[in-house]
């Protein structure tokens, strides 16, 4: 009676991990994500809208939890692209998904490639992992959170990081960080300096460049 007990609970959990790995919504959530990450490099509203859900809950790799009200204010108030501005193409490496029946985890290596006027190109990794739900038949991220990979140190002090996805440009309390960032009004503690290329950043305790938005520059 024992032995079958366990053979019962050792087929159950074999079915279980099954179902988590299989993802039968796989392909439309590889194909969301996918034109999710083509419409952030616009900087697209509508595509962000779509992807996001109203209670969304983002941690951003800066350490700092917003929601979709405040990302999207980001989205919408940021500046229209110039023509030698720098260009960012996002893609996805490495992507697993996990299915839980209406619930999906969706976990991806995010490579950001920035091109500038020059042809000089920098790269950024992150780790970003997302959860969605499937609501009237259509999914939306609920849940997000992005984790950069360190790489190499800087050759050039004057080097400027490729942007993560959020963020690049929205704005979001109580600090003005690093894929979404927008204006906040300059902390009077704080010197900001314009970098070489246009960015702007301050000095922490520790003396690293925390890159801001270009306003708190003027």
């Amino acid at each position: 009676m024992k032995k079958t007990f366990w053979t019962i609970l050792v087929v159950f959990m074999a079915v279980a991990s099954l179902s988590a790995q299989t993802a039968p919504d796989g392909q439309e959530l590889t194909r969301l994500l996918n034109e999710f990450l083509a419409g952030a490099g616009r900087n697209d509203a509508a595509v962000h809208d779509r992807f996001w859900a109203e209670d969304l809950i983002y941690t951003r790799g800066v350490g700092v939890r917003t929601n979709k009200e405040e990302l999207m204010k980001g989205v919408r108030s940021a500046p229209a692209r110039k023509a030698d501005d720098p260009v960012t193409v996002y893609t996805a490496e490495d992507l697993r998904i996990q299915q839980y029946g209406d619930a999906a985890v969706v976990a991806f290596k995010l490579v950001g490639t920035t091109t500038r006027p020059d042809g000089t190109k920098t790269v950024s990794n992150h780790l970003n992992t997302g959860t969605f739900i499937k609501r009237g038949g259509k999914w939306q991220a609920v849940a997000w959170q992005a984790t950069p990979i360190p790489g190499p140190k800087a050759t050039s002090q004057t080097a400027e990081p490729t942007p993560s996805l959020l963020d690049a440009k929205p704005t979001l309390p109580p600090a003005n960080p690093n894929i979404l960032q927008t204006s906040l009004p300059p902390s009077p503690s704080r010197t900001y300096i314009k970098g070489p290329r246009g960015g702007c950043y301050y000095l922490n305790s520790g003396g690293k460049k925390i890159y801001v938005d270009h306003s708190n520059c003027k």
